[in-house]
């Protein structure tokens, strides 16, 4: 899933090609990707983009009277900047916004439908789309400690948690928690002020650090290549591989469509944490450290 520093990206690569021009229309095939109808998407057209924004990971078209277009791509949805009345692919198409000056196509891959528009006008409608979640990047750290000090979670799913706060994932929540050198099944009730200071840090760091990357790697061009995975990344994705700081293997733990990644040596004090479906079926073969985990991978 495009997750802030993604779609950070994608708002600065769009900027310069659809602020301030006029869009000429919306054309759109998918039956599943438009979830609204009063305003209709028809009546985009003709009017001017005056402002682009992020609300938590969804890109907010703002135009002219106060009318908004919002696309969340969710997992597989990507955007792709094209020439003028460029077609839209066949298998993946979902959508393009045309401009004078180029297509933005929007695409999803797989079959499962979650990317979605609304078009809305007025703020207060705008707002009904805003998780609510604290901007990690803007907050200071009484505000960071106030968002995760308001429900006991694990750190994992604290970060994750678009109320609490805003545009992270599960690929960057994995790097910032690494960074940080906390476990990410940690309960935010019991962090001490040092350690929920280490991980406001982090992902101010984090975030920052992939945002100027990601601009770097596209350049003057448009990112096509939005990715979950990517071999820069510590800990998210590399299972096995080793951890750029300590050399022990990164560990993973699944748990539904999601996985946690994470360095047991960095992170966990060399405990591996257990897998719930996994550890239940080995009961006492489970290995409860890297130790354990290197004899037994070693068979």
């Amino acid at each position: 899933m495009p997750e802030l520093p993604d779609i950070a990206t994608y708002l600065y690569a769009l900027a310069p090609r659809v602020v301030g021009a006029r869009l000429e229309q919306v054309r759109v095939v998918s039956p599943f990707l438009l979830r609204s109808a009063d305003p209709p998407v028809a009546a985009l057209g003709g009017r001017r983009v005056v402002a682009l924004r992020r609300l938590g990971k969804r890109i907010v078209f703002a135009f002219e009277d106060e009318y908004f277009a919002v696309l969340h791509l969710m997992i597989a949805g990507r955007l792709h900047w094209k020439p003028p009345a460029a077609p839209i692919p066949r298998r993946m198409g979902l959508a393009a916004f045309d401009f004078p000056d180029g297509t933005l196509l929007v695409t999803e891959a797989g079959t499962k439908h979650r990317a979605s528009l609304y078009v809305v006008r007025g703020a207060a409608a705008l707002a009904a789309h805003d998780p609510g979640g604290q901007d990690v990047l803007t907050a200071t750290l009484g505000q960071f400690r106030a968002a995760l000090g308001r429900e006991a979670h694990t750190l994992k799913r604290a970060l994750t948690d678009p109320r609490i706060f805003d545009g992270i994932g599960n690929a960057y929540s994995d790097e910032i928690l690494h960074r940080a050198r906390l476990s990410p099944l940690r309960l935010t009730t019991q962090l001490t002020p040092e350690e929920s200071e280490r991980l406001f840090r982090a992902a101010q760091a984090t975030l920052e650090e992939w945002i100027d990357r990601l601009r770097t790697g596209a350049g003057t061009g448009f990112p096509e290549k939005v990715t979950a995975f990517r071999a820069e990344m510590a800990v998210h994705g590399r299972f096995r591989q080793p951890c750029p700081v300590c050399g022990s293997p990164v560990q993973r733990i699944r748990y539904a469509a999601n996985e946690v990644n994470y360095c047991a040596t960095c992170q966990t004090g060399g405990k591996v944490l257990a897998d719930r479906s996994l550890s239940r079926l080995l009961k006492d073969d489970w290995p409860r450290s890297l130790d354990d985990w290197a004899e037994r991978a070693g068979r």
